[in-house]
């Protein structure tokens, strides 16, 4: 990952007067040689460090909500007052400094050493901390509930189990820079190799859970072992969609890991063209990730417009001309009948391809909560507080179907951040919060230099409003029932997707 290390604006030492400072916003700046932020609340004034310690977005350019502020990029949320990055996708604390109030100017004076003030919870008196948590899962959500189940305090046992041989990594990046060759293998890792012996989270990679007992409280795996827990939070994402289609020779790829994401590297090197199928944001990031590697790609799609059920037409016309303008070749209306080195389309085209990517959705992986006796609907029912049916038993991530405080609708979302949060709720609830799961989807999708930024939740809507000019990168499209805006998706504007976001959170409470 890159980092924004470079010192601009003003020198906060030497002081700046409060009246420069609007009640609710903030400045940015530096001190001592570092990048500083100072926001103020009514007549409290903070000062953090002005990076984002996820993606290094300038905070600045982001919104203060509260005592919190929420960087621009990927809307990771930070406390102003401790520093703690509260909120996914950031994992790490941003760094806090002293601010001395002289006549009516404030100076940052220097940098807090120490760790980050560890947050009470609300109501942990309402249930006995469980005498030791397993998480079935090792990627988003599983890696934030373990990390905040430390950062709450829990000093039991946590076992972490996933079936893929890798420690928690950044599946995000699977379809963009890495897949691109622009992301190093050692941004990957979520976490430095020592942090789980570290914070004594065990972690059981490449191994698969077989069989949940939820009246014993335990686990089976499938080398015959068994696991008791006090808790279980069930993390175990989604699957790729195979299709039936034959296959007739070639090599015919998905993506889901990053095992995957290596194997398509590997078909990259040597090939001239690739056929993707689907339209999906999978399927569109890979087109653009092969063509920055020179391949030849051709899409291969049903729809008559990528992307279409999920952002609309205009922004469905962003993308493909985007992908267009970098030489993707489309075949929209058209299916596969077959695949392989020659890609069989169902109106007879012949496609010649050195390997084939998939990329048409997933499903969720609720066969082991279903098996269990643990209600399954398109995904594991839970409660807004994300527990299953069986006390104890909780599910987030890709895999729950919560309800939406925003619809009253059960929903389920398969979004990185999404997942994040939603395993970071799940952990506090293990220890008795009580805290329900309201927050506002976000999701973010890279199509060359473009971001496309959404907020909220829309499956269906009346009408589409525009404001801006798609075509010029440069627009806010709001997906709306009724008198209610359900979702908005932005390009070029970030700062109106987090005012976009923060106002669906007030609706809810």
């Amino acid at each position: 990952m890159s980092s924004q290390t470079e010192v601009t604006g003003q020198d906060f030492t030497k002081g700046v007067p409060l009246s420069d400072i609007p009640d609710g916003g903030m400045l940015g700046g530096h001190a001592h040689g570092k990048p500083v932020l100072v926001a103020r609340r009514g007549d409290e004034v903070f000062a953090v460090g002005a990076t984002c310690t996820h993606y290094s977005g300038p905070l600045a350019e982001g919104l203060v909500v509260g005592d919190t502020v929420r960087c621009p990029w990927h809307h990771a949320c930070f406390s102003l007052r401790t520093g703690e990055a509260v909120r996914a996708p950031a994992l790490n604390p941003i760094a806090r400094w002293t601010v001395e109030r002289r006549g009516g100017s404030v100076f940052v004076t220097k940098e807090i050493d120490g760790p980050v003030p560890r947050r009470v919870i609300g109501g942990t008196a309402s249930r006995k901390a469980p005498s030791s948590v397993v998480i079935v899962g090792a990627g988003a959500t599983g890696d934030a509930a373990a990390d905040m189940l430390r950062r709450e305090g829990y000093d039991g046992s946590i076992t972490m189990i996933g079936a893929d041989k890798d420690a928690p990594y950044d599946r995000p990046n699977l379809s963009k820079d890495y897949l691109a060759g622009t992301a190093q293998e050692e941004w990957i890792p979520l976490r430095p190799s020592e942090y789980y012996e570290e914070r004594k989270i065990r972690l059981a990679l490449g191994k698969r859970v077989t069989a949940i007992e939820p009246n014993r409280s335990r686990v089976v795996l499938d080398d015959g072992t068994d696991l008791q827990f006090g808790a279980l939070l069930l993390a175990t994402g989604a699957s790729p969609v195979r299709l039936p289609t034959p296959v007739e020779g070639g090599q015919v790829l998905y993506l889901r890991t990053l095992e995957d994401s290596r194997a398509i590297i590997e078909a990259a090197q040597s090939a001239r063209r690739a056929v993707v199928i689907g339209a999906s944001f999978i399927g569109l990031e890979v087109a653009a990730s092969l063509r920055a590697r020179g391949v030849e790609v051709h899409v291969v799609a049903p729809e008559s417009y990528p992307l279409e059920r999920i952002m609309g037409r205009a922004l469905s016309d962003l993308v493909r001309s985007l992908h267009e303008s970098r030489g993707v070749v489309f075949h929209l209306g058209r299916t596969a009948r077959a695949l392989g080195a020659d890609v069989l389309l169902d109106d007879g085209t012949g496609l010649p391809a050195d390997f084939v990517v998939v990329g048409v959705g997933v499903r969720p992986n609720d066969e082991l909560a279903s098996q269990a006796g643990l209600a399954v609907d398109r995904g594991v029912v839970v409660d807004e507080f994300l527990e299953t049916g069986a006390p104890g038993i909780f599910a987030a991530g890709d895999l729950a179907r919560y309800p939406d405080p925003r619809s009253g609708d059960r929903i389920r979302v398969e979004h990185w951040v999404h997942a994040q949060r939603q395993g970071q709720t799940a952990a506090r609830n293990m220890l008795g919060a009580k805290e329900r799961y309201d927050t506002v989807p976000f999701f973010w999708s890279q199509h060359y230099d473009v971001r496309i930024s959404y907020v909220g939740h829309a499956e269906k809507w009346d009408r589409i409003e525009i404001d801006g000019n798609p075509e010029a990168r440069d627009c806010a499209v709001s997906f709306v029932a009724g008198t209610k805006t359900l979702a908005v998706a932005t390009v070029g504007r970030d700062l109106t997707s987090l005012q976009a976001e923060a106002a669906m959170e007030r609706e809810t409470g």
